[in-house]
């Protein structure tokens, strides 16, 4: 959704809604986690699905990314675990 005008820049379909936050990040991905277990990355500009995992559990907190030593990283609480992920 573009914030200064209300309008719906894309969506993108789901077998269950999304049931955590979003997490964008400055390099153009948009992550997201639903109630099947997957944590998803999706294209920013266009919503396109460019990968996902199944954490197996349910996601219901928002991603978060967070940098050590000098590698940038996304992680995901999901049923009892949490998830990590290093990005390229």
């Amino acid at each position: 959704m573009d914030p200064a005008t209300g309008e719906t820049k894309w969506r993108t379909e789901t077998v269950t809604p999304p049931t955590s936050g979003l997490l964008a990040t400055a390099g153009g991905l948009v992550f997201a986690g639903d109630r099947e277990g997957y944590l998803m990355a999706l294209d920013a500009s266009t919503g396109k699905p460019l990968w996902k995992f199944q954490t197996g559990g349910t996601v219901i907190a928002p991603p978060i990314s967070y940098s050590m030593d000098g590698k940038q990283y996304v992680a995901v609480a999901a049923g009892g675990s949490l998830s990590p992920f290093g990005l390229p």
